[in-house]
């Protein structure tokens, strides 16, 4: 059973989530499988289906587009890309983390 902290973890780390794709995808075009290893290794623990409806959003809202690309190893891979719209999001998302860390540090003093 989750305890207290790790809820308020898991709450944190979904409303973030969003902002971490575009910028995994801001530094480079990236399939579903690498998004979410990127997003494990920086302790931001997801599974494939709270990426995919994710990703469908971030889609519709024309933040990313797509490519598929054959793979050696199976099916063909969905590569995902940030568009402009989407590096104007990410930048709008970057200035609210960063206003929202100045707020906090205020609080905390």
């Amino acid at each position: 059973m989750e305890n207290s902290a790790d809820n308020v973890r898991s709450q944190m780390r979904k409303g973030v989530l969003e902002y971490c794709i575009l910028c995994i995808l801001a530094k480079r075009e990236a399939y579903a499988s690498v998004i979410i290893e990127e997003l494990k290794a920086a302790n931001m623990i997801v599974v494939e289906g709270t990426l995919y409806p994710l990703l469908i959003r971030q889609k519709n809202q024309g933040l990313l587009t797509y490519r598929w690309e054959e793979s050696t190893q199976g099916p063909p891979r969905k590569y995902y890309c940030i568009t402009d719209k989407g590096r104007s999001q990410l930048s709008e998302m970057d200035n609210a983390w960063q206003e929202m860390v100045d707020a906090i540090a205020k609080l905390k003093l």
